[in-house]
């Protein structure tokens, strides 16, 4: 096997960081080419660490690789000095047929072996007095984390900065090995990943705190409101709304209909939105792949993707960027 030196990685989203950190600790020269679109999905992410309240029927393997990468995120963030939630996350519903299809998770997580009970109305309300009356009953899942994924990104920035990497807007090192962790423009940047990658549309709004408004939940609030998902992720200054889901391509725009589905659910949830201030409205692109798992290997001898996160990006960075590192100690001639 070759020896591998130098190291390019293509993409500065939370993937592309937390691989170009990992190596640059490691002793490999490094040098990252980030094109800073304002609609990458980690920059525009709730932010939930949350495995367990994503589970579902069919993605077990989906499900072991966030709960390994969530066991390390508590060094990861510590070794960035940037803070963790570690209130959990409160799955609820409000009506009949939503509270069928928590039922289902319930009973799937519970067939797994994992952790998560059942609330009465009132037990909710006791945690969080805010939920609207149409809350009906929920979950609680306690091992849930969740980051300001903005904070995130500054610190691994600076993480780098501080180990050397080299910030650069096109790659200049002979030689070196390419790590492919573009995101959703992955796809574009070889042949392989063409028909693996796939953009998936999200659109989320910033709400901000006022006042004479109630603060936001201590707990993350995930719900199903009519059939559509809804979850509201609190920050120190307000709360961050999400997600749309859109085959739609690279469609940069944010819908009325969009911002209009995602406010009436929330306010349905949380009806102290109706008084916060519309901080932000942001569409972004998570990277999609058929299976719902990362592609994390290498994809001829001296090219490693570490690409096709969906809707997990921020979850998985810690395990992606330990398995980038025990790829590139293999040798670049895989």
């Amino acid at each position: 096997m070759a020896v591998v030196n130098a190291v390019t990685v293509l993409g500065g989203g939370v993937i592309g960081l937390s691989v170009a950190w990992f190596a640059a600790r490691a002793g490999y020269a490094v040098e990252l080419v980030d094109r800073d679109s304002p609609h990458a999905g980690s920059r525009v992410a709730g932010g939930m660490l949350a495995p367990i309240t994503e589970a579902w029927p069919g993605d077990e393997e989906v499900l072991a690789l966030g709960v390994e990468s969530l066991a390390l995120w508590p060094g990861f963030a510590a070794d960035l000095g940037v803070p963790l939630s570690t209130a959990g996350t409160l799955a609820v519903a409000t009506d009949a047929a939503d509270a069928e299809v928590l039922d289902q998770l319930h009973a799937h997580l519970a067939a797994l072996g994992r952790v998560a009970t059942r609330l009465s109305r009132r037990e909710l309300r006791e945690l969080e007095p805010g939920l609207g009356p149409s809350v009906r009953g929920g979950l609680s899942v306690p091992g849930d984390l969740s980051v300001d994924n903005r904070l995130l990104l500054r610190a691994l920035r600076a993480a780098c900065v501080e180990h050397g990497v080299r910030f650069v807007p096109e790659s200049t090192v002979d030689g070196a090995v390419t790590v492919i962790a573009a995101g959703a423009w992955s796809r574009d940047l070889h042949p392989a990943l063409r028909d693996v990658i796939r953009p998936v549309k999200g659109e989320i709004l910033r709400l901000g705190t006022r006042p004479d408004a109630l603060p936001p939940p201590t707990h993350t609030l995930r719900a199903h409101v009519s059939g559509r998902p809804v979850y509201l992720v609190p920050r120190v200054d307000g709360l961050v709304l999400g997600a749309t889901q859109y085959e739609a391509g690279f469609d940069p725009d944010v819908t009325v209909g969009g911002v209009r589905d995602l406010l009436r659910d929330a306010e349905v949830v949380w009806p102290a939105v109706a008084g916060y201030a519309l901080a932000e409205c942001a569409a972004g692109f998570r990277a999609g792949s058929p299976d719902n798992l990362p592609v994390i290997d290498w994809l001829e001898p001296g090219v490693l993707a570490a690409t096709g996160h969906h809707r997990n990006g921020l979850l998985l960075a810690p395990v992606t960027a330990r398995r980038v590192l025990d790829l590139l100690r293999e040798g670049g001639n895989r």
